[in-house]
C-alpha cells in the first residue's frame, strides 16, 4: 500500500504540534504564555478553565492584561465572585466599573444556567464563573453556550474559575491551566502557569510568567486617579469590607448586587 503523500498529510495535525485553529484568538499579555498557547492567545468563544488551590487568588493577575483590553468592546461580567470587586483598583486597572456587572447567584446549578444566559447577550465581552463544582456534563452545556455565543458580534472570553482537586475529572474545555505563586526570573509577584489541556503536546515544565500583584500595580496608577467610579442605578449602596478583589487595602465604592434567579439586562 502507498504511503501518503505528503500534500494529503498537510492538512492533518499532528499532536505533537501545537494546533491551528479557526477562532479568533487575542494575546494573553504573557509573551512566554502566548507562545504556549494555539493561536497564540486566549480563543474567544470557547470555555477556558482555570484552576487554583483558593478562588479569587491569582485569577486577576494572569486575566487582567486581556480584560482591560476586551472591555473597550462591551461589559465584563462576573458570576459567583468569591470577593466583592474593588471599583477604585479595577478602574485605575483600565476596568471602569461601568463595564462590570456582578450577578451573585449561590448554587453551581444557578451559576451555570446564569452563565448561560449572559452568553446570549450580543454585547459580551468576557465573562468569568466561579464554579466550586460542576459536573462534565454541565461544563459540556458551557462549552456549548461558548462556542454558540461565536455567532454573536461579540465572541466573548469565557472563563471558568475552579478548585485545583479538580484537575482530575474529565473536562469538556479545550484549555486547561492551574495556577499558583512562584517567583519568575528572580522577581517577586512570580506566577507559575501549567498547562494541563491544550491542542498540542504536552508541556512538562510550568511556565514562569512575571504578574505583579493588582494592589501594587494599581496604587502607582493611582497617582493619576482623581475620581471614583461608581456604578449608577437606584438602588446602589456604598459598602466598605476587607474582603476586596483585586486589591485588600482599598474601599470599594458602590456595589449593585443581582439577584440569583434573575436575567441580567446586557442586551
Amino acid at each position: 500500500m502507498a504511503a501518503p503523500s505528503e500534500s494529503f498529510l498537510s492538512g492533518v495535525w499532528r499532536a505533537s504540534e501545537l494546533a491551528a485553529t479557526e477562532l479568533r484568538t487575542c494575546s494573553t499579555g504573557h509573551p512566554v504564555l502566548d507562545q504556549e498557547l494555539p493561536g497564540a492567545g486566549w480563543p474567544h468563544g470557547s470555555l477556558i478553565e482555570i484552576l487554583q488551590a483558593q478562588p479569587g487568588l491569582h485569577e486577576w493577575r494572569l486575566l487582567l492584561p486581556a480584560l482591560r483590553r476586551a472591555v473597550t468592546s462591551g461589559p465584563l461580567v462576573l458570576i459567583g465572585s468569591p470577593h466583592l470587586p474593588n471599583l477604585p483598583a479595577l478602574a485605575s486597572l483600565g476596568i471602569p466599573a461601568a463595564r462590570l456587572l456582578l450577578v451573585e447567584a449561590r448554587t453551581p446549578a444557578e451559576r451555570l444556567w446564569v452563565a448561560e444566559q449572559v452568553l446570549r447577550c450580543r454585547e459580551l465581552a468576557a465573562l468569568l464563573v466561579w464554579l466550586p463544582q460542576a459536573r462534565p456534563e454541565q461544563l459540556r452545556r458551557l462549552q456549548l453556550a461558548s462556542q454558540a455565543s461565536n455567532s454573536a458580534r461579540s465572541q466573548p472570553l469565557v472563563f471558568a474559575l475552579r478548585p485545583l482537586a479538580a484537575q482530575h475529572e474529565s473536562s469538556p474545555a479545550p484549555l486547561r491551566l492551574s495556577l499558583r505563586a512562584a517567583r519568575a526570573d528572580g522577581v517577586r509577584h512570580g506566577l507559575e502557569v501549567a498547562l494541563l489541556k491544550r491542542r498540542g503536546p504536552a508541556l512538562e515544565t510550568p511556565l514562569q510568567l512575571h504578574a505583579e500583584l493588582p494592589a501594587v500595580v494599581a496604587l502607582r496608577a493611582s497617582q493619576s486617579v482623581t475620581s471614583v467610579m461608581s456604578v449608577p442605578g437606584p438602588h446602589t449602596r456604598p459598602i466598605v469590607v476587607t474582603d476586596h478583589a483585586v486589591d485588600s487595602t482599598r474601599p470599594v465604592g458602590r456595589h449593585r448586587p443581582v439577584e440569583s434567579g434573575r436575567q441580567p439586562a446586557l442586551a
